[in-house]
């Protein structure tokens, strides 16, 4: 780990700054963290179009850091590699031109000890920049929306790696299996919420948010309920006994158009074997029977929205989410538990609110009244992609903790399965 330099007469500024870069670098030795038990060959695979190579995204972050703080704000700063600008972009359509996405997999140079070269080189050229007297608010704000970046990229390698290994025919694992699981069923129940006028967004004030977050503004919530925990395996499987893919009054119709194209049977990397379910994890191919009781994952939207469907309920709108999970604190199974798996409920409170899986919500990704984009390149990091999306909320067990609010709002395609995305139910209260 990179030490920082620290001057006992160092003014408020630097003292923020030196704050700043105490994260940068636990964010960017946590990635590594994350990647050191992988090899080369299993950071080259990209399984499928959406997903990216873990080398990639290893030289991705780095870029981000390079390209949006040190090329404007660090004046002599030489880069790494001249192709690197433009070869490790990844949408910023205003900023370089990139290659596309689908053929990240053909990057076999530069190698990976190149990319490792390349963000030890970044990282101290950002320790240099962050030691400096002029570091500018700009510059530190860019540093923390950075990091975020990063962390966000960390989910995706474990995303990303779960399809590349579940498409090896060999199924391995990224870890051992789990030890001793609890195995306690706590009953299905719903918090009653009175509704009314309530405010919903990050205040501007309140520390790091995305631009998407904000601005804060009123809702007004008809009274509600929201369920306890998340919706388990063992429910999604009666779900399937119950023929919920073959039943078209269930589904929303572009939904129902899934279930028949991808022909659609149960989540992503539920397999019947020998007449039983299995289910690729991080941890291995694991029998149903040992997970019954805790949340499920990798579907969809549409999964999600049939089911609520089959269970009488529906899902939360993101303004019930935001509301009900402001008054829990940023806690859960989260990365830093070092799990990479869900574990059931056993708290018979309203749980699970933040980590284990992320939840779907009844919302489109829309902007929020009055919402301004970052200016320039940055601005293309959300507002882009408002259109054809739904919110998730709450964050996943590959989610780090200090990455996570209550105001967070992910978001995907409808048909999406290969994120650790979950269920929670809510239903309308009369």
């Amino acid at each position: 780990m990179m030490r920082i330099p620290i001057r006992e007469d160092r003014t408020a500024a630097q003292a923020q700054s030196c704050d700043h870069l105490a994260r940068f670098l636990a964010v960017r030795d946590q990635t590594l963290a994350l990647v050191a038990q992988l090899t080369a060959e299993d950071m080259m695979v990209q399984s499928m179009p959406e997903a990216s190579p873990v080398k990639w995204h290893l030289a991705h972050t780095t870029w981000f850091f390079e390209s949006f703080i040190l090329f404007p704000f660090f004046p002599g700063y030489k880069a790494f590699h001249a192709d690197f600008h433009w070869l490790f972009n990844s949408y910023y359509q205003s900023f370089a031109r990139f290659p596309d996405k689908h053929l990240r997999a053909s990057f076999s140079r530069p190698t990976l000890d190149e990319v490792l070269a390349y963000r030890r080189h970044v990282d101290q050229a950002m320790t240099e920049f962050a030691g400096r007297m002029d570091v500018g608010s700009e510059a530190l704000d860019r540093l923390i929306l950075g990091a975020h970046h990063e962390q966000q990229h960390q989910e995706l390698i474990l995303t990303d790696i779960l399809h590349a290994f579940a498409t090896n025919p060999m199924r391995p694992a990224y870890m051992a299996p789990p030890q001793n699981q609890p195995t306690k069923d706590l009953p299905l129940a719903f918090t009653s919420s009175t509704g009314g006028l309530s405010e919903i967004g990050a205040l501007a004030d309140a520390g790091f948010s995305f631009d998407n977050e904000r601005p804060r503004h009123r809702v007004w919530l008809e009274p509600f309920a929201l369920s306890n925990r998340l919706i388990t395996n063992g429910e999604y499987a009666n779900f399937i006994a119950d023929e919920g893919y073959s039943r078209a009054e269930l589904w929303l119709s572009e939904g129902w158009h899934q279930v028949q194209s991808q022909a659609w049977q149960a989540p992503l990397y539920w397999t019947k074997q020998e007449g039983s379910w299995k289910i690729f994890t991080l941890r291995g191919t694991l029998a149903l029977d040992t997970m019954r009781n805790l949340p499920v994952t990798h579907v969809s939207f549409y999964e999600a929205d049939a089911y609520a469907r089959w269970a009488g309920k529906r899902l939360p709108t993101e303004a019930e989410w935001e509301c009900c999970a402001a008054q829990h604190p940023i806690a859960g199974n989260l990365l830093e538990t070092g799990r990479f798996h869900p574990v059931p409920c056993l708290d018979e409170r309203v749980m699970q609110i933040f980590g284990d899986a992320w939840q779907w919500t009844a919302s489109a990704y829309l902007p929020y009244p009055g919402f301004t984009p970052l200016p320039g390149a940055l601005g293309e990091y959300n507002g882009k992609f408002m259109s054809g999306k739904f919110v998730l909320r709450g964050g996943s067990f590959a989610t780090p903790v200090t990455h996570l609010r209550a105001t967070y709002r992910n978001f995907f395609a409808p048909e999406t399965r290969w994120q650790f995305s979950g269920i929670r139910l809510c239903e309308s209260c009369t």
